[in-house]
């Protein structure tokens, strides 16, 4: 059997090779807690978390200090919307998201409503972006949070998030951004944004599974409080031993998107490109989703007019593909997403996204068009 090409990088990354080797010494040697500062093997471990945490601040441009450590971005998006929600005082009683966040956010929000929180959806446009004029009417002096993606983990594009949190700000509403997808792929500053929570997933950017991180701007760490109880890790907001091989591996993750990033999105937003190009003039009643421009340089999310997303995948053994998002896969429904922005049950349904990394090739992706033509026009052929 031949090796599987794998064009699922929005689900998860593969870890680097380089991440992995300066991961190993903290299991086979530095394997201390943390924790105990009563000898020098937890106090080195510290020191090298200290270090990590300084290394994913420099990514996002934030001070060290305002990182906590958490296990991915759906407990860093729940720690910043629950966690806030729990100690709001006053009349701020909304909080304002988009109906295409990521699960974690929206199952949050849902939650909150549950418990007497208002919720507020601000429209999107055909391609996924956010309608400043619905997000001047909704954010008001109520609204306690605005929680809005960097850029969707379906459709890639990428939100106006400097002007939202100007609209935001005006209002005196604090902003949470979930930035899983956007970190170590994009540019992100906190300080040029303007947010006051950060959520960063350590397996997007080519890092380990498990780890994940939470920027919380200086001022504001009393005005969460912690999910679950126990020690004074992270200054109580996450309790719990770090995951130490997972932090360091995380920070070193961190470091060489930093520095490959330029280069690397260029190369991959080729690729993405010359796929697009090559499947289209293969099958030119595809549709493209999302933003053609202002998007992940990775993602592409092509309808199939004719045939299931499912049934398609299910002809491509060789490809590694997704029909929506990982945390979505198994669903009956259409992708809410799809939906959200304007598509037929129908089309939804004939979707799937392709995600295009740091390891994939050229000669991967012509054979990846090859590949999901000649599975389309087969099924497309017993359709008919």
């Amino acid at each position: 059997m031949s090796k599987v090409i794998y064009l699922d990088y929005h689900s998860t990354t593969p870890c680097d090779p380089r991440v992995l080797k300066v991961m190993l010494p903290y299991f086979e040697e530095d394997y201390a807690n943390p924790s105990n500062n009563y000898h020098y093997a937890g106090r080195m471990v510290q020191s090298h978390i200290e270090e990590a945490r300084r290394k994913i601040a420099s990514i996002i441009n934030a001070n060290e200090k305002e990182i906590i450590f958490t296990s991915g971005a759906t407990e860093s998006n729940n720690l910043a919307i629950l966690g806030l929600a729990r100690t709001y005082q006053g009349k701020r009683n909304k909080i304002v998201t988009t109906p295409i966040e990521h699960k974690s956010v929206l199952k949050s929000c849902e939650y909150l409503e549950k418990h007497g929180l208002v919720i507020d959806y601000l429209d999107v446009d055909h391609t996924g972006a956010v309608i400043l004029e619905s997000a001047k009417d909704i954010i008001d002096e109520t609204t306690l949070l605005v929680s809005i993606q960097a850029c969707n983990n379906e459709i890639g594009t990428i939100q106006p998030l400097v002007e939202i949190s100007n609209i935001a700000k005006e209002s005196g509403a604090l902003v949470h951004c979930d930035a899983a997808q956007a970190v170590g792929k994009i540019p992100v500053d906190v300080a040029h944004f303007d947010v006051d929570f950060l959520s960063i997933s350590s397996h997007k950017l080519y890092g380990p599974k498990g780890v994940g991180a939470l920027f919380i701007r200086k001022g504001l760490r009393r005005s969460l409080e912690p999910l679950y109880w126990g020690g004074d890790q992270e200054l109580g907001l996450r309790p719990g031993t770090h995951n130490v091989p997972g932090i360091i591996g995380m920070a070193e993750a961190c470091l060489i998107c930093e520095e490959e990033m330029v280069l690397e999105s260029s190369e991959t937003k080729d690729l993405r490109d010359l796929f697009e190009r090559s499947l289209k003039k293969n099958i030119p009643d595809i549709k493209f989703n999302g933003n053609e421009h202002n998007r992940l340089p990775g993602n592409s999310n092509i309808t199939f007019p004719g045939v299931e997303g499912d049934a398609l995948l299910l002809n491509l053994p060789q490809l590694a593909l997704s029909i929506g998002s990982a945390c979505n896969t198994g669903a009956i429904e259409p992708s809410y997403v799809l939906t959200a922005i304007g598509l037929s049950r129908e089309y939804a349904n004939s979707t799937i996204r392709i995600g295009i990394g740091r390891f994939t090739t050229e000669a991967e992706i012509m054979t990846a068009v090859k590949e999901i033509t000649d599975a389309y026009n087969l099924l497309l052929n017993k359709v008919i």
